[in-house]
């Protein structure tokens, strides 16, 4: 089975509660979740999202629509995506982030097809990026999330999902997907007020029809007074936060063996 985890919770500090904000008559996360659902190779959707009282409504809005929601640790998301996959029963996990409501589904097939045809671990589309920054995408082995929960004892290596894996490419077969044009330089993320509206105007002007990479293209080339750049925020900000924060955690339980790899 190849499942999309999708990382969701209340809690932002420049945006709080952004992952169920107005896009165009729906929250945020229903457009992320609609866009994914479309890519051709996936098996399941779920939300993971946390046992924290202030992520309720993230749970309440995925019982709503019918979306499988795991709820596990706020601080260890390797643990809870871990938890999640083997609910799931996932062979492949693609990881997604709640911030990125412009994700387009062929972008998810391009990665997930590149993962299964090189032999490879884990593949992604951001080392290095060609993509707009909100259309991340990450495809990785069940046996490879495995080891590095086994394995990962830095903090930063808890608080998010794939740097064990990324750091150790003499353990895991590690590839890329990558476009002829380069487009990394363009902000399609939402971690301030402004990116939301940049999306709400994207979708407003598609008359909040689902769009791929190419449409949203065409809509900047039509409205380029749209299309702005924030050099102060740079591409995963929160890891390098958690990078300048690091510090072995101790006691650090199970010792495990991965089952595959």
């Amino acid at each position: 089975m190849i499942a999309a985890i999708v990382q969701a919770r209340m809690g932002s500090t420049r945006l709080p509660g952004k992952v169920l904000m107005d896009i165009c008559g729906y929250p945020m996360l229903w457009h992320v979740v609609n866009r994914v659902r479309q890519a051709q190779l996936l098996n399941a959707v779920l939300i993971a999202s946390t046992t924290a009282r202030k992520d309720d409504p993230i749970a309440a809005f995925c019982a709503r629509e019918r979306i499988p929601c795991y709820r596990g640790s706020r601080t260890d998301v390797l643990d809870r995506y871990y938890q999640a996959a083997k609910q799931l029963r996932a062979d492949v996990i693609v990881r997604i982030t709640a911030d990125c409501p412009l994700i387009d589904p062929t972008v998810v097939d391009a990665v997930v097809e590149g993962y299964l045809e090189g032999n490879y671990d884990y593949v992604s589309n951001t080392d290095p990026p060609t993509f707009p920054d909100g259309l991340d995408s990450e495809v990785f082995s069940f046996a490879a999330l495995e080891r590095a929960w086994c394995e990962a004892r830095l903090r930063s290596e808890r608080e998010h999902v794939t740097p064990y894996i990324r750091k150790h490419p003499e353990l895991f077969r590690i590839g890329n997907v990558a476009q002829e044009r380069d487009l990394s330089g363009m902000r399609w993320t939402v971690d301030e007020p402004q990116d939301l509206e940049f999306v709400r105007a994207v979708q407003g002007y598609r008359e909040g029809q689902s769009t791929d990479m190419v449409d949203v293209l065409d809509v900047l080339r039509e409205h380029p007074e749209l299309q702005k750049t924030d050099a102060s925020i740079g591409r995963n900000e929160g890891y390098q936060k958690s990078l300048r924060e690091d510090k072995q955690i101790s006691g650090r339980k199970p010792r495990c063996r991965p089952s595959g790899l």
